[in-house]
C-alpha cells in the first residue's frame, strides 16, 4: 500500500472537514450580519438586495460569497481524493489490520466529514439558488433522509468498534492516555447538528418531528459518551501525563461544544415555534451559549498551556516532525468563532444589550476574529510539513487544484503556521480588513 511513501490513513478526512468549516465560518458573517427578516438564515434574494445597494456592505458580502464558494470548492475537492484513497484502503491487507484494532475509532472521520458536506451544500444552495426558499419545505425532507443516512453509516462503524472494545477491553486512549476517540462523539454531534436543521426550519409537523426525534437521539448519544470518554480520558490523562503527539486532541472538546451549542439553538427554536407556537427566547439561548463558550474557553486555554509546555507547535506545526494526529487540531478557533457568533447574534444582539455597530461590538467581536485565524487557534490545521506529505504521497494521482494552490514563503502572504506548503492558503483571511 504505501510503496515506501506515507501509508494512507482516515483522519486525512480532516483536511476536508477543515476547509468545509471555513466556508460555515464565512457564511456565519452573512447569517448575524446580513439582514434577512424573513427567513432564518439569509438567502439569495437577500445577498442579491445588499449587493445591489452598493457601498462597503456590498464588498464585503462579496468577499465573504467569494471565499465560501472558494473554500467549499475546496472542501469537495478534498473530499473526493479522500473517497478515492479511502476506497484503495479499504481494499488493502492493511485496512482489515486497521479495522480490527483499537485505531479503527479514526473510522468516525468519514462519516464526520460526510456530514459537514450535507452542510456546506445547504449552505451553497440557499446563498446562490434563487427561490430556494420558496420550496424549502420539499426540500428538508432531503436534509433529513441525507444526514440520516450518514448517520446509519456512523453507527454501524461505532457499533463495530465500541462492542469490540466491551469484548476485549484494549480501549487506545486509556492506554496512551489522550482523548483521541472523542472523534466518535465530534461525528455525532455533527449529525444532530445537520438533523437539528430541518427540526428546527420546518413547519412540516412531520418533517419537523422526526428530524427532532432523531436529532435528540444523536445528541444523546454524544453526550452520553461525552461524559463517559471525557471522564475516562481525563483519568488517564492525569495518572501518566499526555502524550505530546497526543496532546491536540485537548482541543477536541471546542469543536464539540459548538456542535452542542448550534444542536440546542436550533431544536429550542423548533419546538418553540411548532410545538408552542412562540418566539425563541433570547434570554435563554444566551445563558446556554454562555456555559458552553465558557466550557470551550476553559479546553482552549488548558490546551493551548499543555501544547505550547511539550513544545508541540515548534516540533510538529514549524518544525520537521510529523504526526497523523496534528490533524486533531482541525478547527478548534473556527468553531470557537461560530459558537461566538451564535452567542453574539441570539444572546447580546436578539436580547438588546449590544448593537450592531456600537463600540461593545467591535470590542466582543475582535477575539472572535483573532480565534478563527490567529496563532492560538488554527482553523482547517495542518502543518506545513504534514500537507507536504501529502503533496509527495502519490503525488501524480493529487487533485491539479492543489499544485495551484502552493505557497513558498511568500513574505505578503505568510500565514500565522508558515510552511512551505499550499496549505497556508487556510490561514489567509481577508475578512480581518
Amino acid at each position: 500500500m504505501a510503496n515506501g511513501k506515507l501509508a494512507y490513513h482516515p483522519l486525512y478526512f480532516l483536511a476536508a472537514l477543515g476547509f468545509g468549516g471555513t466556508a460555515v465560518s464565512f457564511f456565519m458573517y452573512l447569517m448575524f450580519l446580513l439582514p434577512h427578516p424573513k427567513t432564518p438564515l439569509p438567502t439569495f434574494e437577500d445577498v442579491v438586495a445588499v449587493l445591489k445597494a452598493g457601498g462597503v456592505s456590498a464588498m464585503l458580502t462579496g468577499a465573504a460569497l467569494g471565499l465560501i464558494v472558494v473554500f467549499a470548492v475546496l472542501h469537495y475537492v478534498l473530499l473526493a481524493w479522500n473517497l478515492g484513497m479511502f476506497g484503495r484502503f479499504r481494499r488493502s491487507d492493511a485496512y482489515v489490520a486497521f479495522r480490527d484494532s483499537s485505531k479503527s475509532v479514526a473510522l468516525m472521520a468519514v462519516p464526520l466529514t460526510l456530514a459537514m458536506a450535507v452542510n456546506v451544500a445547504f449552505i451553497l444552495g440557499a446563498l446562490f439558488v434563487p427561490g430556494l426558499w420558496n420550496v424549502i419545505e420539499f426540500l428538508l425532507p432531503g436534509a433529513t433522509v441525507a444526514f440520516g443516512a450518514v448517520g446509519l453509516y456512523t453507527l454501524s462503524i461505532f457499533y463495530r468498534y465500541f462492542s469490540r472494545f466491551i469484548l476485549a477491553g484494549d480501549l487506545e486512549f486509556v492506554k496512551s492516555a489522550s482523548l483521541s476517540h472523542m472523534i466518535s462523539i465530534f461525528a455525532f454531534s455533527m449529525i444532530a447538528v445537520g438533523l437539528a436543521a430541518p427540526a428546527g426550519m420546518s413547519h412540516h409537523p412531520v418533517t419537523s418531528i422526526v428530524s427532532l426525534v432523531l436529532a435528540i437521539f444523536f445528541t444523546t448519544l454524544a453526550a452520553s459518551l461525552a461524559i463517559v470518554k471525557l471522564t475516562v480520558g481525563l483519568q488517564a490523562i492525569f495518572s501518566r501525563g499526555v502524550e505530546v503527539e497526543a496532546a491536540p486532541t485537548l482541543w477536541i472538546m471546542i469543536p464539540i461544544l459548538t456542535m452542542f451549542g448550534v444542536a440546542f439553538v436550533r431544536l429550542y427554536s423548533g419546538v418553540s415555534h411548532n410545538f408552542f407556537q412562540l418566539q425563541p427566547s433570547p434570554y435563554v439561548t444566551f445563558l446556554v451559549l454562555t456555559v458552553f463558550l465558557s466550557l470551550q474557553g476553559l479546553f482552549g486555554a488548558v490546551g493551548y498551556r499543555v501544547m505550547k509546555a511539550l513544545r508541540y507547535f515548534e516540533r510538529f506545526v514549524l518544525g520537521p516532525e510529523k504526526h497523523v494526529g496534528s490533524f486533531t487540531l482541525i478547527c478548534p478557533g473556527i468553531a470557537f468563532f461560530v459558537q461566538g457568533m451564535f452567542w453574539l447574534g441570539w444572546g447580546l444582539l436578539k436580547t438588546g444589550i449590544v448593537a450592531i455597530g456600537s463600540p461593545v461590538f467591535y470590542v466582543l467581536i475582535v477575539p472572535l476574529l483573532a480565534s478563527s485565524f490567529g496563532r492560538s487557534a488554527p482553523c482547517c490545521f495542518s502543518s506545513g510539513s504534514t500537507f507536504s506529505r501529502l503533496r509527495r504521497w502519490r503525488s501524480r494521482r493529487r487533485p491539479p487544484i492543489l499544485a495551484v494552490l502552493r505557497l513558498r514563503h511568500q513574505a505578503a502572504i505568510r500565514p500565522a503556521f508558515a510552511g512551505p506548503s499550499w496549505a497556508g492558503l487556510f490561514l489567509l483571511r481577508i475578512d480581518a480588513v
